[in-house]
């Protein structure tokens, strides 16, 4: 793969900061760290994690990034270690907070850039664990393209109550079965003190895992690495290998867009589609895709969903968590049963410098077991999500269908401007069977920040309307949402879509089958709507929430806010034409 490249300059970036005479002062402030004579004449490692006490998910990973370190300085590089911001979004969800949390992957992979970019390191790891962290290094190693390393920090043990595994949703949901008068405040209770045993990022097939699996998937990640618990005794070990794997991309000069590439993304599209993953590797997948210059759509992610069958039994809409899939094998199990099926680009480079092929020659799929079906008896034909279109969506929004019977639903609309106004019916009790929850005015411009809806769909699950009821927002949802629940509506309605017409009453048809969200009013009566709507006011006009709305693009192209690779290279044409022209 790497056979017609010229022999690797290790120093390719800190060489321009370190040597020569007027490098002195530089040199200088490196000697104030420990740096020696020595250490001038090596590579320069980033190690960037997103450490912090905000969240269980990244609490390990600054002991993790020690290890790397090590590793790194034992290979022969010199690591230089910082940190990045995490939102977590359970604490953030169901309040003003979780504006924060899409934004946060904006600022994380901004960062990453910038420090990288202010040092002119040579390479980078990057260890993350919450949810928006992991795309967020992976859009910045895109971005910078030097060789890089992506380490997920790891799952949570699933916790214990009666017997029964928990999940953090499990939380939710009770929260939603306490206000229906289901449960006792000391059940609610006891669900809360056991769900989150330790540390780690979420057990379920929710977003941080669905990331893991995609970081191996396209390649940038160590395979199996994903699918170690945060708290494994061998964890140490896979830190230890990620510090020598580095050294050896460096040396090889493997960078992510020779990593990244158009049919890296597919089969990073397969593994969301045969996980049942979250709904919002619908946004992250472009966005990672903008930075490399790789074209993707939600059409060419619908087309690949609808191909690939669902083969691994995890929640939300299945049995297992994570760390179920670990004891069996972890992600190779899975893409050993795509790459079977001929669903898997068994062709395309990965960090360890071979091909998935490669990687997973030796990978056995146990018959023993019933977290991973092979795909000639998968759990569904069709992958876990669904992309919809119609007259409420014509930019797309997007359903989790996996383990969803409820995939059909005609009836009237209940609108709220808002999160905050639903839970608030749902509280209430006021949604009954056969409603069309409605929240808007919630997505990148409006909200702003597309906040999730876990805190709704699962005080709905808790009333047992999860099965009877739909909720379309233009916002989004938690990756441990279940039910009929669509998202990332589009355009939104701040900006005039079509969901921002509706009043309470439409009827809504939902189709998860066909892929069609419309409501049953006509062209004009739309356009007559359409002429007494005035866009509102989000109530943020300064800080980062009111910048962010000002350059965020819309859901369906991955919520991101600057041109990608695709537009720089395009522009750069577009002016060597022009000169070209005025030249002649």
């Amino acid at each position: 793969m790497t056979a017609n490249k010229k022999p690797a300059d290790l120093r390719h970036k800190s060489r321009h900061v370190i040597d020569g005479v007027n490098r002195a002062p530089h040199r200088a402030f490196y000697r104030a760290m420990g740096l020696t004579d020595a250490d001038f004449q090596k590579p320069l490692v980033g190690v960037a994690t997103t450490w912090s006490e905000v969240t269980p998910c990244n609490i390990t990973l600054k002991d993790q990034a020690a290890i790397i370190k090590t590793a790194v300085t034992e290979a022969g590089g010199v690591p230089r270690e910082f940190t990045t911001i995490s939102v977590s979004d359970g604490i953030a969800m169901g309040h003003e907070g979780m504006k924060a949390s899409l934004i946060s992957r904006e600022v994380i992979a901004d960062s990453v850039e910038l420090v990288m970019h202010g040092h002119q390191y040579d390479a980078l790891v990057g260890v993350g664990g919450c949810d928006k962290t992991l795309p967020g290094l992976m859009m910045a190693m895109g971005r910078l393209n030097v060789p890089s390393l992506f380490l997920y920090g790891g799952t949570i043990m699933p916790g214990q109550l009666q017997g029964k595994d928990l999940t953090i949703v499990d939380v939710y949901e009770a929260v939603g079965a306490f206000t229906a008068g289901k449960i006792t405040d000391h059940e609610l209770y006891e669900i809360e003190c056991n769900a989150c045993p330790g540390a780690g990022a979420c057990g379920g097939q929710f977003t941080a895992n669905t990331m893991a699996c995609v970081a191996e998937a396209i390649g940038m990640a160590l395979p199996g690495s994903s699918g170690y618990p945060a708290l494994h005794p061998d964890r140490a070990e896979v830190d230890r290998q990620c510090g020598e794997a580095i050294m050896r991309l460096l040396a090889a000069d493997i960078r992510p867009r020779d990593i990244m590439t158009r049919k890296a993304f597919e089969n990073a599209i397969r593994i969301v589609a045969a996980t049942g993953g979250s709904t919002n590797a619908c946004l992250h997948l472009p966005a990672m895709a903008s930075e490399v210059g790789v074209p993707l759509s939600l059409a060419d992610i619908d087309r690949i969903f609808n191909e690939t069958p669902t083969l691994a039994d995890l929640k939300p809409g299945g049995k297992y968590v994570m760390n179920d899939l670990f004891r069996i094998g972890g992600v190779p199990v899975i893409l050993k049963a795509l790459l079977d099926a001929g669903l898997l680009h068994g062709d395309c480079l990965t960090v360890t410098g071979k091909t998935q092929a490669e990687n997973l020659a030796d990978v056995i799929i146990p018959e023993a077991q019933d977290v991973v079906y092979h795909a000639n008896c998968p759990l569904s034909t069709t992958g876990g999500l669904k992309i919809l279109y119609g007259n409420l969506a014509p930019e797309g929004a997007v359903v989790k269908v996996a383990g969803l019977s409820h995939r059909q639903h005609r009836g009237p609309a209940k609108v709220f401007d808002g999160e905050e106004a639903a839970f608030a019916a749902i509280e209430r009790q006021e949604i009954v069977a056969g409603d069309t929850v409605v929240i808007r005015y919630e997505g990148p411009k409006g909200g702003p920040g597309m906040r999730e809806m876990l805190s709704v769909t699962a005080a709905l699950y808790g009333q047992d309307l999860g099965q009877s009821v739909a909720l379309i927002t233009d916002g989004r949802f938690s990756g441990g949402t279940r039910g009929l629940c669509i998202g990332h509506v589009g355009p939104e309605a701040s900006v005039g879509g079509p969901i921002g017409l509706l009043r309470t009453g439409d009827r809504i048809v939902v189709d998860a089958e066909q892929g069609l969200l419309s409501v049953e009013l006509s062209d004009a009566e739309l356009a007559a709507r359409r002429a007494q709507w005035q866009a509102p006011t989000t109530g943020y006009d300064r800080g980062v929430l009111w910048k962010y709305a000002q350059e965020v693009d819309s859901a369906a192209k991955g919520a991101i806010t600057h041109p990608g690779l695709a537009e720089q290279e395009a522009k750069a044409h577009r002016t060597e034409r022009e000169a070209s022209f005025s030249v002649s």
